[in-house]
């Protein structure tokens, strides 16, 4: 009888690693919007040099909380301070194992007292729908799933539209919108704005670095909402570039984030093994792919903490208790990794490359503007034959004209110094998404997150602003 959750499956593997490292899902897919609205490249240098659109109805989970014990459940399951989150706000809302390992990460907007909007990836949703049901909190959930990878012509419906609008030009398309000047909105804070006869919430963000408001509101206003978003910037003057599925991937490399850390969930007694009976066979979970050049026997070598990621101050210290705190406790002030940006070097990029124009086995082909064949990634960095790092997504930036990349490395790494990427898988995966292969090494050169100076300099206070310690 073939296995009908994650912890049958990893029974029937006997190996975790090889399990993930052969998933034959394919490649990680954003669905719905266009690969393309004119060319990547253009799209990308939008958010830098004019305005760029991006349509976020589709790749991310929504969930919706509320109820009497709406705000005790968030606090209780994530690590964040609850505290100063008044109504209109929004976090970076992250959960962490009882073990102190990330699950993953969403987006989490107050809309009341006792409700609570959760935008993001599959984990986060699947860990607080069970979360909810073993302890037995007085809450509802409403979970509205990301839209199918393939829809395959079928008609897809969300419970919002959601449309980000950023770049130094984006401001002038706001005033246009809004019929005049817009409130000054604070850093992940939320205000209602006009957009044509309708009156929607804005939220202040920067996801790639430049100046935006992201908006939502009901999907079956989603044609009109864009329509007036067009004129908008048609009105304003200003060439408004919408942003299509291949170039908005790449949109983190320079402002930071980690889109995709394996959820440390795959360990564990009580709560977690009473998980993984609870997740599908055929959740994210149990049929998502680790790729890269890193593979270990231990599963836990590819998890990471708040720590290394730079969220520890997001930490509620203070709350009588959550999800993990022993764990982190334990885990504070001693000796973690720490996340950078690594640059990799021209010339191997471009080795790599030409190794497809050659006879023999090429290298692992590097996939522009960014190379998604597996769910979450590990690719090794080394120094003098010693791992001291992983890259977990990576990409090209034209904007920065090179080939970017986010991970982690020991502390004693430090900003400037010159390391070795492995690139491409050690043996023959059943991977369908990766071709036949051989390794290369890339120079990277460490440098600092986020990587491009406006968000570095200009965001608010946050884990982008904060140096790693």
């Amino acid at each position: 009888m073939s296995a009908t959750s994650l912890e049958g499956l990893i029974q029937e593997s006997g190996n975790v690693v090889e399990m993930l490292r052969n998933s034959k899902t394919g490649m990680y897919v954003y669905p719905v919007v266009a690969p393309e609205f004119t060319n990547w490249r253009d799209e990308q240098r939008a958010w830098r040099d004019s305005a760029v659109l991006f349509d976020q109805s589709h790749h991310m989970d929504e969930l919706i909380v509320e109820g009497p014990q709406a705000e005790a459940f968030l606090s209780y399951h994530g690590i964040n301070a609850f505290s100063n989150f008044s109504l209109n706000r929004a976090k970076h809302f992250v959960p962490v194992t009882p073990a102190g390992h990330v699950i993953g990460d969403h987006i989490i907007f107050r809309e009341r007292e006792d409700k609570f909007i959760l935008v993001g990836r599959a984990p986060n949703s699947n860990w607080l729908q069970f979360c909810a049901a073993y302890g037995k909190w007085n809450v509802r959930i409403r979970h509205d799933p990301r839209s199918p990878s393939r829809p395959d012509g079928e008609r897809v419906q969300r419970t919002h539209y959601r449309f980000q609008i950023q770049g130094p030009e984006a401001p002038k398309i706001f005033e246009k919108m809004n019929g005049g000047p817009i409130p000054d909105i604070k850093f992940f804070h939320v205000e209602p704005i006009n957009v044509g006869s309708k009156k929607v919430q804005a939220l202040r963000h920067g996801m790639s670095g430049a100046p935006g408001l992201e908006i939502w509101g009901p999907y079956a206003d989603k044609s009109y909402i864009h329509a007036c978003i067009m004129q908008a910037a048609k009105d304003a003057g200003v060439d408004l570039v919408q942003c299509g599925a291949r170039a908005y991937s790449t949109n983190t490399l320079e402002s930071g984030w980690i889109p995709s850390p394996l959820p440390g969930i795959y360990t564990g007694d009580g709560m977690l093994a009473d998980y993984r009976q609870w997740l599908g066979a055929d959740s994210y979970e149990a049929s998502g792919a680790i790729g890269g050049s890193f593979v270990s026997d231990n599963i836990e070598d590819y998890y990471v903490t708040p720590f290394e990621l730079g969220y520890d101050f997001y930490i509620g210290w203070k709350k009588d208790d959550f999800v993990g705190k022993q764990a982190l406790q334990e885990m504070k002030g001693k000796a973690s990794r720490k996340k950078v940006t690594f640059e990799w070097n021209r010339d191997d990029v471009l080795k790599v490359i030409a190794s497809a124009f050659e006879d023999g086995t090429p290298y692992k082909w590097i996939d522009f503007p960014q190379p998604n064949y597996a769910s979450t990634s590990a690719d090794m960095i080394m120094r003098d034959g010693q791992m001291v790092g992983m890259s977990m997504f990576n990409g090209y930036s034209f904007n920065e004209r090179c080939v970017l990349s986010l991970g982690v490395v020991n502390h004693d790494v430090e900003v400037g110094d010159v390391l070795t990427l492995v690139w491409g898988e050690p043996e023959t995966t059943q991977k369908t998404s990766t071709e036949k292969h051989r390794q290369a090494e890339i120079k990277v050169r460490v440098a600092p997150t986020p990587y491009a100076s406006e968000a570095r300099e200009n965001y608010a206070d946050s884990w982008r602003t904060r140096k790693a310690g």
